[in-house]
């Protein structure tokens, strides 16, 4: 056995280490916190026993007796919600809901705990605060005309003494608003700081996967999602969902990122009221606008966002360039995929866009990737450039590709459907072998088809 004898710089704040002094700390940032230590590091030359890890046998594991399985849910009957999460909450899952601050998180967490209450009798719900006190906390929930008979409340930040309480009363669902406020004692850091809120969220799992409580986390992110925090925790819990908020409207959109126990690609869409979210179960209605003024470059299609299709309403603006380069500016679709369909219909269609600026919207502020637009993308672009009207009852639907050729996109049936519900006409799509009575269909196969379409309507 050998001794070596080495020197340590460590952070007083946040306790990284570094083998060279620096002014300010790399990790948290601190000036003057780096402390030189000594370390004696000793190097055994015989293996240390360890005892090996247990080994389960999956084939003789029976999830009915004492385990929970994926059919054990916690339904919300919100049904937006309970799509996101995958059918509902898991017993004993951690789950991370992150927004910009004032964006209706706490609203939203205190209606599901309603929602769990409403539905099952005997569920108590345990809500956590470090940030409102408990007069502010029943206000909020008198104001949103919340039961409060099986809602407990906590005004506590420590979180040994949080999870020491969830241990005693195990409750159905915890909420802690929000994790930046929260601290273990075990670390000297203050609240809010990264090593703060990774060891809380790791203390929180632990809690969650021991004793099968579900977990909700609140996090605050900026407008940009440069705040580490929430970001940091996205490997450690079960499920992230975001809450973003809708540009000029009440409208707030729940989207999952990350989801073991169910599909990322479903969201849910509400209205904020004065009595809390309200459910959009039609966000067709949502996201096409209902003025009957007929404008070039105007399109309606249909995306899917997971299993539910909803139409949306696309537009475009073609103007003269005033400057030497053109301009392109999207809002709500991707900038990189609207310079190649400009560059597709400027080659393949030939439609002069090298002198035009093009600004391209999607109606409600919703975001959408889904590669079915590219075709009313074009459409509206040469509608605006040819200042020619597309008719309101008419759905184009198609992926197009480099060399201008129009390609199948997903579920084409289902899209249709919601069209044919809303009372749309005419359709315009990829060729295909897809036929239907209620609604006529346009087959083209390139967007030169598209362009004369336009014109000889």
């Amino acid at each position: 056995m050998s001794n070596k004898i080495s020197t340590i710089y460590v952070c007083s704040n946040c306790d990284a280490q570094f083998p060279k002094w620096s002014g300010r700390c790399l990790e948290c940032g601190g000036w003057g916190t780096l402390q030189m230590q000594t370390v004696d590091q000793k190097t055994l030359d015989n293996k240390i026993s360890v005892s090996p890890a247990e080994i389960i046998d999956l084939t003789k594991l029976d999830v009915k007796s004492g385990e929970v399985s994926l059919t054990d849910r916690l339904k919300t009957n919100i049904s937006e919600v309970d799509r996101v999460l995958g059918g509902g909450i898991i017993p004993g899952s951690l789950i991370l809901l992150a927004g910009e601050p004032g964006v209706g998180k706490s609203t939203v967490v205190v209606q599901i705990a309603a929602a769990l209450v409403q539905n099952q009798a005997s569920t108590d719900i345990f809500y956590v605060s470090g940030e409102e006190s408990a007069s502010q906390i029943k206000s909020r929930l008198d104001r949103l005309k919340i039961n409060v008979d099986k809602i407990k409340f906590i005004s506590e930040t420590n979180v040994e003494k949080i999870i020491a309480a969830l241990i005693q009363f195990k409750p159905k669902l915890a909420v802690i608003d929000s994790i930046q406020t929260v601290y273990s004692s075990n670390l000297p850091s203050e609240a809010g700081s990264l090593n703060q809120i990774r060891a809380s969220a790791i203390k929180f799992l632990e809690t969650a996967k021991l004793h099968n409580l579900s977990i909700i986390l609140i996090g605050h992110i900026t407008k940009d999602g440069l705040i580490a925090g929430p970001k940091s925790l996205e490997h450690i819990v079960d499920t992230v969902i975001y809450l973003e908020s809708e540009t000029g409207r009440n409208y707030r959109i729940l989207r999952a990122t990350k989801n073991r126990f169910g599909s990322i690609n479903e969201l849910g869409i509400f209205e904020m009221t004065e009595t809390g979210f309200k459910e959009v179960t039609n966000p067709s209605a949502t996201f096409i606008e209902t003025a009957e003024e007929k404008l070039a470059g105007s399109v309606i299609s249909c995306v899917i966002e997971g299993t539910r299709p909803f139409l949306v309403e696309v537009q475009a603006l073609v103007s003269k360039t005033v400057f030497g380069y053109p301009l392109r500016k999207t809002s709500g679709f991707d900038l990189n995929r609207l310079q190649v369909l400009i560059a597709v219909l400027t080659k393949r269609a030939k439609i002069n866009l090298i002198n035009q600026d093009v600004i391209f919207n999607l109606v409600g502020g919703i975001k959408i990737n889904d590669p079915a637009l590219d075709l009313a993308v074009c459409l509206a672009i040469a509608s605006s450039l040819l200042n020619q009207v597309v008719n309101r009852k008419t759905l184009v639907i198609g992926e197009v590709g480099l060399g201008g050729e129009i390609r199948q996109v997903a579920r084409l049936e289902q899209r249709i459907k919601e069209a044919e519900k809303l009372g749309f006409t005419r359709a315009i799509i990829p060729e295909s072998k897809f036929e239907t009575n209620k609604i006529k269909l346009k087959k083209i196969k390139n967007v030169a088809d598209l362009i004369k379409d336009l014109i000889h309507k």
